[in-house]
């Protein structure tokens, strides 16, 4: 027992590292997007690591801006997809996708000034089978817990009569007339009641 409490003890205190970590992410991420300004002006950054020479923006910071726009987004888009419990969260993957495939052509145009692709409209093209498989498998998802919740299974509504659509038996047809043959009757009895009424004031 006392095993199992230092342990789930432990498992707690990761969780909350972890959840304290996201937390910070998500609420310096402006900052980290406002990282773009510290960045030279010009096209070409050296340093004691690397150089970088920006061809299709000609100036790192606009590269930077451009990269950081991308990045700052699709962070905050991968902390919702880890973390969501809803039973939608591939959806996410969509947006997902989306962002890295521009910051993908952006670094590609900028590194090997290549302009031949468009961010905003080759994109889609390219993007459209894996919108639709994500799609798709969300549905069918739904179908899944929809099912499961409600008990539903639309190959039994098949062989199943309804009601309304079918006819009316003649035990069934007996019983309406019965019904109405009583209503009838106590219709009768009472207008003679309301009769015999009148007469007595009278």
């Amino acid at each position: 027992m006392k095993f199992k409490s230092k342990l789930s003890t432990k498992d707690s205190s990761k969780y909350l590292l972890l959840g304290s970590l996201i937390a910070l992410t998500i609420a310096f991420s402006p900052y980290l997007f406002y990282l773009y300004e510290i960045f030279p002006n010009g096209p070409v950054w050296e340093n004691s690591f690397f150089r970088y020479e920006s061809k299709y923006y000609e100036d790192v910071l606009t590269a930077a801006w451009t990269y950081l726009g991308k990045i700052v987004p699709l962070l905050l888009l991968l902390i919702w997809f880890f973390t969501c419990k809803h039973w939608w969260y591939h959806v996410i993957l969509i947006p997902i996708s989306m962002y890295a495939y521009q910051l993908v052509i952006a670094i590609y145009q900028d590194v090997y000034l290549n302009s031949a692709f468009f961010m905003d409209t080759d994109g889609l093209i390219y993007l459209a089978p894996f919108f639709i498989t994500i799609l798709s498998l969300v549905y069918l998802i739904r179908i899944k817990i929809f099912d499961r919740v409600y008990g539903l299974d639309l190959s039994e509504l098949e062989e199943t009569e309804i009601s309304v659509f079918s006819p009316i038996s003649d035990k069934d047809m007996r019983e309406i007339k019965g019904f109405q043959e009583d209503d009838d009757q106590d219709d009768i009895d009472t207008s003679n009641m309301l009769v015999e009424d009148y007469y007595r004031k009278l």
